[in-house]
């Protein structure tokens, strides 16, 4: 890899390790637009105040956008929770194998 691709690699996981971040974009996964309000619900325990600096950071990376009916994903997003499509079955193997490891065989 490049030192370009490394420079870009690096930007966009600070981005989304950012407190939040992906938990925004995964809110909008499913195409349909969302006010302020219903993306917070949606998310949780986020803060208006964090909800809002997440929202302006991933708008200024073009990852999400503001229309009529509230945010919805660019196309830009679109292709990145694509890309992370597979983290929900990851998820899903992880979750079994992390249980399996916390039961204790008897001896």
């Amino acid at each position: 890899m490049s030192a370009k691709e490394n420079a870009a690699v690096s930007q966009l996981l600070e981005l989304l390790e950012s407190r939040y971040a992906l938990r925004v974009l995964w809110a909008l996964k499913d195409g349909h637009p969302q006010t302020f309000r219903l993306l917070q619900d949606s998310i949780g325990s986020i803060t208006p105040n964090t909800l809002n600096t997440r929202i302006k950071e991933l708008r200024a990376a073009d990852l999400l956008n503001h229309g009529s009916n509230g945010y919805i994903l660019t196309p830009l997003g679109e292709d990145l929770l694509k890309r992370l499509n597979d983290l929900q079955a990851f998820a899903g193997k992880w979750a079994v194998s992390q249980a399996k490891a916390s039961v204790v065989t008897p001896k």
